[in-house]
């Protein structure tokens, strides 16, 4: 027989076991959500640092077109066209980090209803519905990239694979972004159930691929009505539960090319009516660091009684 002492320390060592994994398993998790946050910001602030380089860029050369057209008599016939890729770039990039900090349009009614635990299964369900949609996004974008590869532009006659490399590339960095937000995620029970959800719910739509077809016009109401307003009552983006519709009607209800919503995202970027955007933000943050944006405040008001009375009085 073993003696009492060393049967005891045995159960101490065996007891305390599963106390020491869970604490192992905690600094491990613990240690991967600080080397995610880490990550994030550092990619972050490259993205932000990249975007703001855009935004200067495309006000030069908006700016020096604008010159040489009107001043100088001598057009650069290649700065539309050049503004017009950075642009897409710029959209993109604007794109990826609304998504880091969250700010992409979405409706939270709902979900603002609902308790703690509730609260944080949606916001994770919405981060992993977005991270369905770019994934199911992701080889469309490349193959719509790689077909612009032959094709040269017209004024700068480089192939314009530089301007439709910034979808892949814009949907690849929110994928990443989307997966560090998640394994930053204070539950992961959340994250996990919200996986389920999503893949569960991917499943179904696909295995119901030959009913689809059959359902003929009925699918509108079924992706557009009951897809995006299930997806956007449950707190994902309005962009994403929209391109969600779009991309599961096109691919479950039709035989369109996925090919063709690629397509349809770059012209609505790439339209050259939008490169005044730009301009638009730079001279709001010029009025608002000059002091013009206070003093209109208190201006408009004065002159608004004197228009009124000015009006009264004839």
């Amino acid at each position: 027989m073993e003696p009492a002492g060393k049967i005891g320390r045995q159960a101490r060592v065996t007891a305390g076991t599963p106390s020491q994994a869970l604490e192992s398993a905690s600094s491990h998790m613990i240690r991967a959500q600080s080397a995610a946050a880490t990550i994030e910001s550092r990619l972050g602030s490259l993205t932000e640092i990249a975007a703001g380089g855009l935004v200067v860029a495309e006000i030069a050369i908006l700016f020096g077109g604008v010159i040489s057209r009107y001043v100088f008599d001598r057009p650069l016939v290649w700065s539309d066209e050049l503004a017009s890729t950075l642009f897409l770039w710029l959209a993109m990039l604007g794109a990826v980090i609304a998504f880091r900090r969250g700010e992409h349009m979405r409706m939270t009614a709902c979900v603002d209803m609902l308790g703690g635990s509730w609260r944080a299964m949606f916001d994770s369900l919405a981060t992993v519905a977005a991270l369905a949609f770019l994934l199911l996004m992701a080889w469309p974008a490349y193959q719509f990239a790689s077909d612009e590869v032959p094709i040269t532009t017209s004024a700068l006659q480089i192939s314009d694979v530089w301007r439709a490399a910034a979808l892949p590339a814009g949907i690849a960095l929110m994928i990443v972004f989307a997966m560090l937000r998640l394994m930053r995620a204070p539950s992961a029970i959340a994250v996990c159930l919200s996986i389920g959800v999503v893949a569960v719910s991917v499943a179904l739509f696909w295995l119901g691929t030959p009913l689809f077809h059959r359902l003929g016009n009925l699918n509108l109401l079924i992706f557009f009505v009951g897809v995006v307003a299930a997806t956007v009552f449950a707190g994902v983006p309005i962009a994403f539960a929209f391109g969600l519709a779009i991309f599961g009607y096109l691919a479950l209800a039709t035989h369109t090319p996925l090919s063709v919503l690629v397509g349809r995202m770059d012209e609505g970027m790439s339209h050259l009516i939008l490169l005044a955007v730009p301009l638009f933000v730079f001279l709001g943050l010029l009025i608002e660091m000059t002091g013009m944006a206070r003093a209109l405040v208190g201006f408009w008001p004065t002159s608004l009684v004197m228009s009124a009375a000015g009006c009264i009085l004839f």
